[in-house]
């Protein structure tokens, strides 16, 4: 007969120094406001890298009149709608990746580039993602992060 070992199981899972992500709450006005600054910032450089007309950037924040567009253009912080500051979240993602996967000059180009990928059917990320709206954007942003194995 085998002998058993009754070894008590630990009641506590060991200590560990990694703490999970602290994700902002988008629901809360004050953060939306706190965020809103660097987050246009950030949306107004990657347009400009990207080569992306006013037009167009304002359909991917979700359609913003030229009135408020050019109000956050020229330096006004409102605050963003959590869709919005969820959009530039997605964005600010696919132009780290474009940056770590291509040289500067492709990562700026990519965007508006004819694609084969199955995804893009031979249409631009740009246009793939004007079209799709932010369920786009997120899946252009995957696409990336798995090609560079992020």
């Amino acid at each position: 007969m085998a002998k058993s070992t009754n070894h008590p199981a630990p009641s506590v899972y060991p200590s560990s120094s990694y703490a999970p992500p602290a994700f902002p709450d988008l629901g809360d006005a004050e953060e939306r406001r706190r965020l809103a600054p660097a987050a246009l910032r950030a949306f107004f450089n990657m347009m400009a890298h990207w080569g992306i007309r006013d037009q167009d950037a304002r359909r991917l924040l979700g359609g913003v009149s030229n009135g408020t567009f050019y109000s956050w253009k020229s330096g006004t912080a409102p605050m963003l709608k959590p869709d919005m500051l969820l959009r530039i979240s997605y964005l600010v993602g696919i132009f780290k990746s474009l940056n770590i996967l291509f040289s500067t000059p492709l990562a700026d180009r990519w965007v508006q580039l004819p694609n084969a990928n199955e995804i893009f059917r031979n249409r631009t990320p740009l246009e793939y993602m004007l079209h799709g709206q932010a369920p786009a954007m997120e899946t252009v942003r995957r696409l990336l992060d798995a090609r560079r194995g992020g």
